[in-house]
This record gives structure tokens, C-alpha cells and sequence, in this order.
């Protein structure tokens, strides 16, 4: 029973400061949308592994109707493994168990019709059921994979392979700076401030709103024994140090997906 109570209370607790995130609006570039959210989630221990390149060097696996973000004239990709916590549909409380697994983003950074996002090459997850659920409903390309995740001190220790063996990632990582909010206009700003992703389905670009507060990063460093979760969607990354940054948690609510344009 005293279990169950202290599982209930962090379930709340999670649930709380997900709605509460919303109280925080002064930093979007534009507004919430006017009509419900429908999913909060917790973000824990995230790194953001970032590589520049080439423009070119993504077109062929972005949409040709979406525009690819470049900064200083090159093009991001980031490779961002973390935990999710706290996966909810609104109104509900997080289910324990299921509300908690491991996750990977492959992404970039595009814009369509004035606002920046995110466009995503691949999503692993440690969940089947979370995988199922955002291929039905946000129509991502979410993948099941074997996924550990151990904690020494502040040390992440991250393992991962998706089902088949297609994509990889082993590695280790920490912050090692204090957290602080990206500057409008700096790099760090570009790759982290946004607040909707892309996809395409059924011949259309959606959108999905995002919310969170203002990103608090730290520096990182990092140790990577094997990574081939780009190269599985067919991009090589440059063999340079990758730009790292820590962000230890971020709470999220995110709308449903609306269409926004043709594809094509």
C-alpha cells in the first residue's frame, strides 16, 4: 500500500509540473495553440550530440517541400539519447512501468510557413507500446530497440540496438558546466529553442505544437564507442568531435498533428 501511495504521489508530481510548464509562455516564438494539448511527457538526463554539415548532405532525406535550417551556412544533425518519464495523455496519470523508457532521436532542423522545428530521421524506443502509439498517431518513424540505461554518479552510461540490429549506439556521457539558457541568436539557441516537429503522412506535412520551458543546458563531454544511428538513415557524420550539450530535465506537453502543406 505505501508503495503504491509514493508511486501515486510521483505520478502527480510528474503530472503537475507538466501542466505548469505551460504557465511559462514569454520565451515561444509564437503562441500555444488555442485548443487542448493531449500528451505530457518528462524529459530526464538528455544529451544533445550535434554535427554540422553540409546542406546537400540531407536533402535526399528530407522532404523536398521542407525547408532545411542552416546556421552559418551549415546544417545540423544531433543524435539525443535520454529517458522519457511521466508519458501521460492528458487527464490521465502516468502508468507506472509504461511511462518510463529509454529513447533516441535522430534529427535535423527545418521551417515551414515561418516556423521552425524539428524533423525527425528516426525515434528509437525501449517501449512497444510507445513505438505503436506515436506510428499510429504522429506518424514518426519510431523503432523498437533493446535499450539499458545505468547511472554512476552523474555519468549516463547509454546502450542501445534496435530490433534487427539496423542502428546502434553505445556510450557515456555527463554534464560538466552549470545550466544556463541559450542566448536569442546564438547557435545553441537555434538547435534547441523549438517547439513543434514535422512529419509526412499521407502525402501532407503535420505539424505537432510543442511546450516546455526555456532549455537550461550544460556542457558535456562524452565518450562514444559505437554510433551508427545517422548512418542507418543514410547520412554519414563528419568523424569530428561532435557539439555536446546536457540538459537534465524538461517538462513537455505536446497538441495532436494538424496538416500544414502538400508534400510535394
Amino acid at each position: 500500500m505505501a508503495e503504491t501511495a509514493v508511486v501515486s504521489l510521483a505520478g502527480r508530481s510528474l503530472a503537475a509540473a507538466q501542466a505548469q510548464a505551460l504557465r511559462r509562455r514569454a520565451h515561444r516564438p509564437w503562441p500555444v495553440p488555442d485548443r487542448p494539448w493531449v500528451q505530457g511527457q518528462t524529459w530526464r538526463d538528455l544529451l544533445f550530440a550535434h554535427w554540422s554539415l553540409r546542406e546537400d548532405g540531407l536533402r535526399a532525406v528530407v522532404p523536398d517541400a521542407i525547408s532545411i535550417d542552416t546556421f552559418d551556412g551549415q546544417a545540423w544533425i544531433a543524435v539525443t539519447p535520454f529517458e522519457v518519464t511521466g508519458l501521460r495523455l492528458r487527464g490521465t496519470l502516468p502508468v507506472p512501468i509504461l511511462s518510463r523508457f529509454p529513447e533516441i532521436n535522430v534529427r535535423t532542423y527545418v521551417t515551414v510557413d515561418g516556423r521552425p522545428g524539428i524533423y525527425f530521421f528516426s525515434l528509437d524506443a525501449a517501449s512497444a507500446l510507445a513505438v505503436a502509439g506515436a506510428r499510429a498517431t504522429y506518424h514518426l518513424p519510431y523503432f523498437r530497440s533493446r535499450m539499458v540505461v545505468h547511472r554512476v554518479g552523474e555519468e549516463i552510461r547509454y546502450a542501445s540496438t534496435r530490433v534487427g540490429n539496423a542502428a546502434s549506439l553505445r556510450m557515456r556521457y555527463r554534464p560538466t558546466g552549470k545550466p544556463l539558457h541559450p542566448r536569442k541568436g546564438t547557435l545553441e539557441h537555434f538547435l534547441t529553442e523549438r517547439y513543434c516537429l514535422y512529419t509526412v503522412a499521407r502525402g501532407r506535412i503535420h505539424r505537432a505544437e510543442i511546450h516546455h520551458p526555456p532549455w537550461a543546458l550544460q556542457a558535456a563531454e562524452a565518450h562514444i564507442d559505437e554510433n551508427t544511428m545517422a548512418q542507418a538513415t543514410g547520412i554519414d557524420l563528419p568523424a569530428r568531435r561532435p557539439l555536446l550539450h546536457f540538459a537534465g530535465r524538461q517538462d513537455v506537453v505536446i497538441w495532436p498533428l494538424t496538416p500544414v502543406a502538400p508534400a510535394h
